[in-house]
């Protein structure tokens, strides 16, 4: 991939595929909870549960939530007049935000804006550990400029989501689901 000297990287969650093992999960969640409080490194096993989930193979069926995120760039892209727009996911999906930036740089970026598809304040995700992955991309790569568009100007989301909202309330009611 050639790519211009600016990229930006949209990331989101991640979701788990519904044909994934649910004990996989359980068991990656429970080793990430001990990590976390007693503020060890990963293990291998977590290390390579991590990668397990990330490599499963996905279809919209399978993962939507992947197919979504790469609805909302495949709509975000022609707002951003040519610059190339790369997707990373926290969690449970790949690339991730290493790999994305990893992807970029070696396509010749020097300037890359990072974007979180997670809008509220108060998000781990968000608040910590993109931020934190970002410091440690900042050495790894000291002449790419990283910078996380972050934290969104709530006025400008309230703007949108009312703008949304009026576009529902001024059309005709959904018939009731029968269920």
């Amino acid at each position: 991939m050639h790519t211009s000297p600016q990229a930006a990287i949209l990331v989101g969650h991640g979701g788990v595929p519904k044909d994934y093992p649910q004990e996989l999960v359980t068991k990656l969640k429970r080793l990430e909870a001990q990590r976390r409080s007693s503020g060890a490194p990963p293990t291998s096993e977590e290390i390579e549960l991590d990668q397990r989930i990330r490599r499963w193979p996905r279809s919209a069926q399978t993962d939507p939530y992947q197919t979504g995120l790469e609805a909302l760039a495949a709509h975000l892209r022609p707002f951003l007049n040519g610059m190339p727009l790369a997707l990373a996911y926290n969690e449970f999906c790949s690339p991730t935000l290493e790999e994305a930036v990893a992807e970029l740089v070696g396509a010749g970026a020097r300037e890359i804006t990072v974007v979180s598809s997670m809008f509220t304040p108060g998000g781990s995700h968000s608040e910590l550990e993109i931020p934190d992955t970002l410091q440690r991309l900042r050495i790894r790569y000291p002449q790419v400029t990283l910078r996380y568009a972050w934290p969104f100007d709530l006025t400008m989301v309230c703007s949108m989501l009312a703008e949304h909202l009026h576009r529902f309330m001024s059309a005709a009611p959904e018939p009731a689901r029968q269920g």
